[in-house]
């Protein structure tokens, strides 16, 4: 009787950690169905002043978008689906009137929304804080100039945070966020295919190795489709120019120990990664004679009469140039310039006429101002004057798929470190 009540004791405990064990699985099991990750999808935003020298940016489920100068608006149509635009008010007061407007309109729709600042200008704001005051942006109302500043309204109500150098937000975003307004559509820009709107950036990339500007990068770029070929040029100690980005990154590609800049035959000693030649001026020419459909840009050198005189063909031949003197006297000269960013906004009055009259045909400028500067882009192309961007491969995601998919056909074309593109060849029209 004993033997048989310690038998019923035992499976009575077996029978109940049985029963526990299927709660426990039960307890998972009735988690929600809808629960997903997009209710851990988190935001930075990172506002920076002007005094803080560092660029503002925001990243939302790992995707960076680095900001531009002015105020950007973000708007959620999901958790992790997002449009963004950002309205210069420090060189276009009316973009301002612009922001304010969209922002109205979104409160309005109760959308989901964010706001960051870089470099911005309270002047501009000036028009609008009545309004802003309205809609509850006390603090964005009141912005000194060049401030950071960021808000949200992804509690609940409206959160504003300013700061004389930086501030930054993390915050989960909510994750029931379902909005198919679109405030900023897309805008396709169509493009015939033409290798002449690529330039091999410092000679295009080769083996993974980017800005060498050597031999073998313009020979196995060449072979890819590139016919357009940028090429760093600076001076060596005793004067003579050569190819390279920068003595501190040759220095560094060549294990070079020695002074800097190095004289000419010491430049010549070394090689790139211990693989790669590096250029001369005799070097580039032999190569672009041996190469008669292709084109040199070059970029560093602001001394356009001295190089295109050292140049084997002057009609083969594209100057990017830092300054509105070089770009004058190049002018004068019949030297093809491609204008800078700096010089050409720079430009009083008006940059179109200014270029019109100096027959400056190219420009090159940052990726990274276009949404800020899109009207420019628009008169520049309807002009026929031809831009190419470069800081391609600068920030996340921005790659020559993302640039030939989103921004080429608003600007002519780009700086790219890979062939990437299938596009019928033509020459360089001048």
């Amino acid at each position: 009787m004993k033997k048989m009540s310690h038998f019923n004791l035992k499976f009575l405990f077996l029978g109940l950690l049985v029963l526990a064990l299927s709660n426990i699985q039960i307890a998972a099991a009735s988690i929600p169905a809808n629960k997903t990750k997009s209710e851990h999808i988190s935001m930075l935003l990172e506002s920076n002043s002007f005094n803080a020298k560092k660029r503002s940016h925001f990243s939302i489920a790992g995707q960076s978008e680095q900001v531009e100068r002015g105020l950007t608006l973000i708007h959620f149509h999901t958790p992790e689906k997002y449009e963004f635009r950002t309205f210069d008010t420090h060189s276009d007061p009316q973009q301002a009137a612009k922001m304010v407007e969209i922002l109205w309109a979104m409160q309005k729709n109760n959308a989901y929304y964010a706001i960051l600042a870089h470099d911005s200008a309270a002047k501009s704001l000036v028009s609008e804080s009545e309004k802003l005051q309205k809609m509850g942006f006390v603090q964005l109302s009141e912005i000194k100039s060049r401030q950071a500043f960021i808000a949200h309204n992804f509690n609940g109500g409206l959160v504003e945070k300013v700061d004389d150098m930086s501030v930054s937000v993390e915050i989960t975003v909510p994750q029931n966020i379902t909005d198919n307004q679109i405030y900023f559509p897309k805008i396709k820009y169509e493009f015939e295919p033409s290798n002449d709107r690529y330039i091999a950036h410092a000679g295009g990339e080769i083996n993974g190795v980017k800005s060498t500007n050597s031999k073998e990068a313009l020979d196995a770029n060449y072979k890819k489709g590139f016919r357009l070929f940028e090429l760093d040029i600076i001076e060596t100690s005793d004067g003579k120019l050569v190819a390279a980005h920068d003595w501190k990154m040759w220095a560094r590609f060549t294990d070079y120990e020695g002074a800097l800049p190095p004289s000419h035959a010491e430049f010549k000693k070394h090689k790139i990664y211990g693989d790669y030649s590096t250029l001369d001026m005799k070097d580039i020419n032999e190569w672009f004679t041996a190469h008669p459909d292709a084109t040199l840009v070059t970029d560093k050198v602001n001394d356009p009469l001295a190089f295109a005189n050292a140049f084997v063909d002057k009609n083969r031949l594209l100057m990017e140039l830092f300054s509105l003197m070089a770009v004058e006297e190049a002018s004068k000269n019949g030297i093809n310039v491609v204008i800078s960013q700096d010089p050409l906004m720079a430009i009083k009055g008006d940059k179109i006429d200014y270029l019109v009259v100096n027959n400056v045909k190219y420009v090159a400028l940052s990726r990274r101002i276009l949404k800020s500067n899109t009207d420019l882009m628009l008169q520049l192309k309807e002009k026929g004057i031809r831009v190419y961007v470069y800081n391609v491969n600068f920030d996340p995601g921005k790659d020559e798929k993302y640039v030939q998919e989103n921004e080429i056909g608003l600007v002519y074309g780009m700086y790219a470190d890979k062939w990437v593109f299938d596009s019928k060849k033509s020459s360089l029209s001048k």
